[in-house]
């Protein structure tokens, strides 16, 4: 546990400069996945895991920073979209590079070393 909070610590610290926290980022991130840059925002709370509460919270403050914007779904009038705008879509990958360089390049493990991390955090997570 201590070594995720020193891992998000550091990927918050990254992620402030570019005025997201990891949970906004994480959405800007899976929207970015998507083929349309959009999701319903169930879909969006599901697959990220969270309340429902938790992803209309960020959905809101990534539209107020203009990096998502909440549309009507076009055949289902009870469902709202979230979706990524262009600027959005540019902060994402910055903020992406930013954090893949600034913390998880810098570990210092060896290939193998990172292949049996991994393999041993699927296994936790599984």
């Amino acid at each position: 546990m201590r070594a995720q909070q020193v891992l998000l610590a550091r990927a918050d610290a990254v992620l402030g400069r570019f005025g997201l926290t990891f949970a906004r980022f994480e959405v800007l991130t899976l929207l970015s996945f998507t083929r349309h840059g959009e999701l319903p925002m169930g879909k969006l709370g599901a697959r990220l895991q969270v309340h429902p509460a938790s992803v209309t919270s960020a959905v809101a403050r990534l539209e107020k920073q203009g990096f998502v914007e909440r549309r009507p779904h076009p055949t289902d009038g009870r469902t709202t979209l979230a979706v990524l705008t262009d600027e959005g879509r540019t902060v994402a990958a910055s903020a992406a590079e930013s954090l893949n360089r600034e913390v998880f390049e810098t570990l210092d493990l060896t290939p193998e070393e990172e292949v049996g991390l991994l393999g041993l955090l699927a296994r936790l997570r599984s």
